[in-house]
Formats: C-alpha cells, structure tokens, sequence
C-alpha cells in the first residue's frame, strides 16, 4: 500500500512538473492553439452570418505595423474581412493559418486587417513574422464605434461594399472554406 501511494505522488509530480513548465515556459498557448487548430480543421466551427444585416461605422483610425495610420474610412465601399486578435489568445492563435491561407487566394478582391489588441506591438508584429503570415497587421489608434463589440477574442467582422456587417463572429471560426468564399465572392460582385 506504501508502494502505491509513492509511485502516485511520483506520477502527480512529474503531471505538475510538466505543466507547470508548459506555462512557465510559454508554451501552453500554442499547445491549446494547436489542439483548437485541429477542432477548427474539422470545419464544425463555422462563421455566424448576422440574421439582419446592421450598419458598420468607419469612424476609427488604425496603424500599421511600420507606425503609419490608416483611416478606417478610406475603406467604404470594399468589401472588408476584420479580425481582432492577440498572441496571447489560443483561439486566435488556432485560427490563424485557416486565415492566412484565406487571405492568400481573397486578397485581391477583399482587403484583411488583422487588428491586433497585443499592448506590445512588436510581439505581434515578431509573432506574425515567425510564422511567416504574409497578411499586414494593424493595431488600433483610436476607440472603436459602438457597432463592433469585442467583448472576447478572437473576433471577426465582415463589411459588404454597401457598409453593413454582413459577418459578426465571436470565438474562432473556419473561414477558408468554399462556402465562406462563395459569401465573399458575392459580397464582391454585389453592386
């Protein structure tokens, strides 16, 4: 019975031990990422169309990641993919790559800002490089209008060329998938 009790706080040990260095160490974001990523691979986690489409507001200013700022307002008229995220958020983490890759075939059509709510920007900025995303990032520069409630993260907002929000989804989402492609396309040749 000693024997057992020992090897059981041994095995409950080395449990702690590896979690506590998981988390020490930084890494538990990216292993809970990854585990999210397959979830969203799946592709049961899908984007929430909004029931009624509901004006957006383009009366905010962004930066990008050389410090130069960027009207919002400039961008009426497009169709615009906006995605607010964190290094530090394992969902947003888990769906990033699904949206690079959805950026790489859309961006000549839909424009992306990745806006991230990171306080120390070159770790986003670092954070972006390392996994070679190619999609600019942007921070904000000035307070959202009430249209957009980012009350969690990730959180992901699709604006119609007539500046509605057509796409308001909070948690993480599959969106490089023929359906939501089929939506942006749509959106695009809308007049």
């Amino acid at each position: 019975m000693e024997k057992k009790k020992k090897k059981e706080l041994i095995e409950w040990g080395v449990l702690i031990l590896v979690v506590g260095i998981v988390y020490l160490g930084g890494w538990h974001t990216q292993l809970i990422g990854k585990f999210q990523q397959a979830v969203l691979y799946t592709g049961i986690i899908k984007p929430n169309q909004v029931a009624e489409a509901k004006p957006a507001s383009y009366n905010f200013s962004l930066r990008d990641s050389q410090g130069n700022e960027i009207s919002f307002a400039d961008l009426e008229g497009q169709v615009v993919f906006m995605n607010f995220w964190a290094t530090w958020c394992p969902p947003c983490i888990a769906e990033m790559p699904d949206i690079h890759n959805l950026y790489k075939s859309q961006s000549d059509s839909t424009r992306f800002f990745m806006i991230s709510l990171d306080r120390d920007k070159q770790k986003a900025i670092d954070y972006v490089k390392e996994k070679d995303f190619t999609f600019p990032i942007y921070f904000l520069n000035s307070s959202l209008p009430k249209s957009y409630d980012i009350s969690s993260i990730p959180t992901t907002y699709v604006l119609s060329k007539d500046g509605n929000i057509v796409i308001e989804n909070q948690g993480m989402a599959k969106y490089n998938s023929d359906s939501f492609k089929s939506l942006l396309a749509d959106l695009v040749e809308a007049d």
